[in-house]
């Protein structure tokens, strides 16, 4: 009897230790980003090295994009139709994402910063 409970024991940890890593692969982090005249909210994310991310962008007012040159990274969106950036990143540090459809005089001044951890 104390044989069979130590087992139980044993594979209820098991299973336990089983499910808390399949917890861990879900799936991406989903982190939802609005683009409009002129900034993206957040401005700055935190992301892991390593762990899948996809953005999910909308505009509230009108068309624009978002491209990560160091990423490799470019997609457009606009009010009536949002659009997802799946990546993973593989490199730490901040990475300056710049909108890349021209939607006004602060265009130039709209980004999105990265900022990648170990």
């Amino acid at each position: 009897m104390m044989k069979r409970l130590v087992l139980t024991g044993v594979l209820a940890a098991a299973m336990l230790g089983a499910m808390s890593w399949m917890g861990a692969q879900d799936g991406p982090k989903r982190i939802a980003v609005t683009a409009s005249k002129f900034q993206f909210t957040p401005g700055t994310v935190t992301l892991k090295k390593g762990q899948p991310v996809v953005l999910v962008l909308s505009s509230s007012d009108a068309a624009h994009g978002l491209k990560f040159s160091d990423l490799n990274q470019n997609v457009k969106f606009d009010k009536s139709k949002p659009a997802e950036m799946s990546f993973t990143p593989d490199k730490t540090g901040d990475f300056v994402g710049h909108c890349s459809v021209f939607c006004g005089s602060g265009h130039g001044e709209m980004t999105l910063t990265l900022h990648v951890v170990e």
